[in-house]
């Protein structure tokens, strides 16, 4: 595992990537141990590679050298991905650190190829130019990209197999975490030429498809908007609850990451109309508000919520198996005796 290189040297990269790619996980993993941390950076690293080759980009990690992004399709990409991650989890050098990183995490916390194949399936969506018809298509591109990692992040921070209402709870960040993250790069996305925002929600509201960034349609994308995070901050007291069943220094960089994902969403509310010209960010200091009240509700616990979220990680990966691929029918001969009388 880790392509022959040495754990310190996957560390070091990891680390690198992820201060390039994301501020706020950055300070909520600091709270991690350090063997969780260590981890987390790895599969943030792959995460991120992932992410940079399904868009045709060169951020954080150098690229394998048999990878020419720049003359490949989306699907073919994607297809890269597949085989790169299935050959780190073989345990297979890849020629690129972060799916090195990738064999190396799996192999300590034991992840599978399902659950990394969970994380893909949502960059196919992407390359296959999907988009979400119902809220149900929605929350299923959630759990791909984000729930799924959810579920990695727990078993990398010990949590057993069997543990499902812990791993439930764990998914619920991941989708309050991508549930914010569309809110603030709704005008991102469309420059992009994607939408994540159902067609039904658009219809509700009575904004064309595609044409929800249009200035005479900001008051209903405000409102739309506003239903977009109080989902994202249902998910977000589910996830409280599982951070509850976690060690002491887990529990406080879980609730210090729903702090600062959840005052994201929030501050895209607040901002109204205006939230799309530019990009919504927390600062630093307000981050460290963040942290130090996530230490106090570590000490005292968290409220559990009136209810839980309507979409569940069991009903999103229905959804997800259903919408995949038909299984092939096993070709495994009958046994003579079960088909031919025996002779006397």
């Amino acid at each position: 595992m880790g392509g022959g290189r040495s754990r310190e040297a996957l560390v070091r990269r990891s680390r690198e990537a992820i201060r390039k790619g994301s501020k706020s996980f950055t300070v909520a993993s600091m709270l991690f141990d350090k063997d969780t941390r260590d981890r987390s950076h790895m599969l943030y690293a792959w995460c991120r590679r992932c992410d940079d080759i399904a868009d045709g980009q060169d951020h954080g990690m150098r690229p394998a050298e048999e990878l020419d992004l720049s003359r490949s399709s989306p699907e073919d990409r994607v297809e890269a991905i597949r085989v790169l991650t299935h050959r780190a989890m073989d345990g297979q050098p890849t020629a690129d650190i972060a799916f090195d990183a990738l064999g190396q995490v799996a192999s300590e916390a034991r992840l599978t190829p399902d659950m990394a194949d969970d994380v893909i399936d949502g960059f196919a969506l992407d390359a296959a130019g999907w988009r979400p018809r119902t809220e149900g298509d929605m929350m299923r591109y959630c759990y791909h990209v984000a729930g799924a990692v959810g579920v990695m992040m727990a078993r990398i921070m010990g949590v057993p197999a069997d543990a499902g209402d812990t791993l439930d709870r764990a998914c619920d960040l991941g989708l309050s975490f991508q549930l914010n993250n569309i809110a603030r790069d709704i005008a991102e996305d469309d420059a992009a030429g994607r939408c994540y925002l159902p067609e039904e929600w658009l219809a509700e509201y009575d904004i064309p498809p595609g044409q929800h960034m249009k200035p005479r349609y900001r008051k209903e994308l405000v409102t739309l908007v506003r239903r977009l995070v109080a989902m994202a901050e249902r998910h977000e007291a589910a996830a409280r609850l599982g951070a509850g069943r976690l060690t002491f220094r887990q529990r406080w960089a879980v609730l210090a990451a729903a702090n600062i994902y959840g005052a994201i969403g929030r501050e895209v509310v607040q901002q109204a109309e205006l939230a799309w010209d530019h990009r919504v960010h927390i600062g630093y200091f307000e981050k460290l508000g963040h942290v130090a009240s996530a230490f106090r509700e570590a000490i005292s616990g968290s409220w559990e919520p009136a209810r839980l979220p309507e979409w569940d990680r069991g009903k999103l990966l229905v959804m997800a198996r259903m919408a995949g691929p038909v299984a092939g029918v096993p070709n495994t001969p009958l046994r003579d005796e079960d088909v031919r009388r025996k002779e006397d």
